[in-house]
């Protein structure tokens, strides 16, 4: 009897910490938004999840995927969903229209997005000019893809009226309507992007899955997929943001010490596009624009705000508090928690 009760209060003391931290946890069951959950840029969610990272720190998460990112923010703003796995710069958007977001959490150091041409429709082309009164597929509009789009043009001295805007997705979508001829430019991002180059069907022109490459494009460090959510969330739920940020960080870290083969085996046998060869490319290129430790540049927000000021005159005139659309406060502390992943 004696033995028994030694075994039982050991088998509590060792449970005891899981259970505690789950009874810290203000929401266990939250649900995050995000737009194309299979592109490479959102690859630190998807191993997060298919890793136990979240089950770890007492989360039971669910995942709801949307055609793009301007439509999973919109989950949050309805109340569908709790947290955002998104563009960074839509934090920015939010409080210059009064609604304000904090990200909390990186998975991209560049936008990893990729504005091409499609040789069969626009076999001239020579210079961003050329695509005035074109066809654009971008993942969803709005989006990320949408924005750096219309940045693009903005250069070229060209109005996002100038094009005609189509949503094609993230997937076999995308690449369908490009090889179809029914769009003469897209703005999109891996396994896709590599799967349209690989076959002939795209002539970059702008890539972004390069960080020098970005940060000319952009004037600086421009900050993309990441964790966010309302700043009311953030406030009356910290642990459970923490405990997001912890799971999200040590995926960034698995992420930087895996191989290809790892990363094949890891995520699910959709994403690849039935091509693994394509989706191995894809990660190798977009390896070195995911966020090694989840924390968020210095001037990344200032990066953010220029690129969109320059496409909005009404934002472009905001006095906004761009220290308030970010924290690495929690990346450190999921740092401090996890060095080694």
């Amino acid at each position: 009897m004696q033995r028994r009760s030694l075994i039982l209060g050991t088998a509590a003391v060792l449970a005891a910490p899981a259970a505690l931290r789950a009874q810290a946890l203000e929401k266990a069951k939250a649900t995050i938004a995000v737009g194309g959950k299979n592109l490479l840029y959102y690859l630190p969610l998807t191993i997060a999840e298919q890793l136990g990272y979240f089950k770890a720190e007492g989360l039971d998460i669910n995942i709801v995927d949307f055609a793009g990112g301007a439509r999973a923010l919109q989950a949050v703003v309805g109340g569908s969903a709790d947290v955002v796995s998104g563009a960074f710069e839509h934090t920015v958007n939010m409080q210059f229209k009064g609604q304000p977001m904090r990200a909390f959490a990186l998975q991209g150091r560049t936008p990893q997005i990729v504005l091409g041409v499609n040789p069969k429709t626009m076999a001239g082309y020579k210079t961003v000019a050329d695509l005035k009164g074109k066809k654009i597929g971008v993942t969803a509009p709005g989006s990320s893809t949408n924005v750096m789009v219309n940045f693009i043009l903005a250069k070229a001295g060209l109005k996002p009226a100038d094009v005609s805007i189509i949503g094609v997705g993230a997937g076999n979508g995308a690449v369908a309507a490009m090889r179809a001829g029914q769009i003469d430019a897209i703005s999109n991002l891996d396994p896709v992007i590599t799967l349209l180059q690989r076959s002939g069907d795209l002539k970059i022109v702008s890539d972004t899955r390069v960080v020098t490459e970005s940060e000319k494009v952009f004037g600086g460090p421009m900050p993309a997929g990441c964790f966010y959510a309302p700043q009311a969330f953030i406030d009356k739920h910290p642990n459970t943001v923490q405990a997001l940020t912890n799971a999200l960080v040590r995926a960034n870290k698995w992420i930087q010490a895996a191989g290809p083969a790892d990363i094949i085996k890891a995520v699910p046998e959709s994403y690849l596009l039935g091509d693994r060869a394509v989706y191995i490319d894809a990660f190798l290129a977009a390896k070195g624009a995911l966020s090694p430790d989840g924390m968020f540049p210095d001037k990344g927000a200032d990066t953010a705000y220029r690129a969109l000021a320059s496409i909005d005159a009404g934002l472009a005139k905001a006095k906004l508090d761009l220290a308030a659309v970010y924290t690495n406060d929690f990346v450190k502390k999921a740092n401090a928690r996890y060095p080694k992943g």
